[in-house]
């Protein structure tokens, strides 16, 4: 199973909750490489327009460019790691600055959910794109989210403290957000449509 570190240009955790040593690769967006060329990640990819890269990249450091417009630096990431073969991302500063590029994100995990397992992380939640059946372990006590994006329907859930039982969430309706973990396991269903779960760490 081949699984890629990748940092966006967001905010990135000042403390390292990700152990570098499970990854086969680490790959930046050429935004993300500004923040990262003073630290002792072994970046081994730089990926997109290259419009943003504020200084020159070392020569053991892969520059990829890719200028097509109609896609953004995320989405020519992901292209990369699926035409290589890559089963997962996790994903570091998916978040945290400028909103509208989180939801973008979030739109291009959505595209690419069937073609490699993409879970984004800050220093309070795991956030990816369930399953329509999902088991999560050792949860036990930890906050829970579940956002329909937009629709999710026959939704259950089993181990939280407040469970649902075949129900609809919708933005701009009824969503399952700030929930808690009452058992070690939490089970989530659902029929039809997306939620986006979000998981404390």
């Amino acid at each position: 199973m081949n699984k890629a570190l990748l940092f966006l240009n967001g905010k990135i955790p000042k403390k390292n909750i990700l152990p570098i040593s499970k990854y086969q690769l680490i790959i930046c967006t050429d935004g993300a490489y500004n923040s990262l060329k003073k630290t002792n990640i072994p970046i081994k990819i730089v990926i997109g327009d290259l419009d943003s890269l504020d200084s020159s990249v070392p020569e053991n450091i892969t520059l990829i460019k890719i200028e097509d417009q109609n896609t953004t630096d995320f989405d020519k990431a992901l292209q990369y790691l699926v035409e290589n073969n890559f089963s997962e991302v996790d994903i570091l500063g998916g978040n945290g600055k400028e909103s509208d590029h989180y939801l973008g994100n979030l739109s291009s995990a959505l595209q690419f959910k069937n073609k490699i397992k993409i879970c984004f992380y800050d220093k309070h939640y795991k956030s990816f794109f369930a399953d329509n059946s999902t088991i999560i372990h050792d949860i036990l006590n930890k906050k829970v989210s579940l956002f329909p994006f937009p629709i999710a329907e026959n939704v259950k859930t089993k181990g939280l403290k407040y469970c649902l039982f075949d129900e609809v969430l919708e933005l701009g309706n009824k969503i399952g957000t700030r929930n808690i973990a009452i058992e070690n396991s939490f089970h989530l269903q659902f029929s039809n449509g997306n939620i986006l779960l979000f998981l404390e760490i």
